[in-house]
């Protein structure tokens, strides 16, 4: 029984390396040591390995999706998005006013949108407003809703940021 629990572990360490390469990064794997380092075989996977160990990008990687670790990860992004939205609600409608703010800014990047789009999203979410948070009633789930169907009306932001909508995922 051993025996045959150590034939199948080795083989499938044989495998392995084939799959890990044909994710289109190098040994090291997912993480930001892949992003700065790359595919590059050699050494620099072992500066790779090591980045992604220190810095925790792998494993955040993995799981949002990020980092060069594709886009289909174990957290989706509208659900982060609801989460955000859910937890930091009080926060996010007061900058939302402003159109602008740190929980603002991250509600952006939650939709991928570039950083060189956040002041166009900002200035959206403000002129917006009153039709994003109709009242005291509005939940943070109305308010993504609403939000998707502006930001897909929006020629700029639809192209540049992943917008998913929350109903469909």
């Amino acid at each position: 029984m051993v025996r045959r629990t150590l034939i199948a572990l080795a083989a499938s360490l044989l495998f392995l390396p084939v799959s890990v390469l044909a994710a289109g990064y190098g040994p090291a794997g997912c993480g930001l040591g892949s992003m700065v380092i790359g595919s590059k075989p050699g050494m620099e996977q072992v500066f790779a390995a090591t980045t992604n160990g220190t810095s925790g990008s792998q494993t955040f990687g993995i799981t949002s999706g990020t980092s060069n670790c594709g886009d289909h990860g174990l957290v989706n992004l509208s659900k982060e998005r609801e989460v955000f939205a859910q937890e930091n609600y009080t926060s996010l409608v007061k900058e939302m006013a402003q159109g602008k703010g740190e929980s603002l800014s991250t509600l952006a990047s939650l939709y991928q949108c570039p950083a060189t789009t956040h002041g166009e999203f900002g200035a959206l979410v403000q002129e917006k407003f009153d039709y994003l948070v109709a009242n005291d009633q509005t939940t943070s789930a109305e308010l993504l809703s609403k939000l998707d169907g502006q930001l897909m009306q929006h020629s700029k932001l639809a192209n540049s940021c992943n917008i998913k909508l929350s109903a469909l995922n």
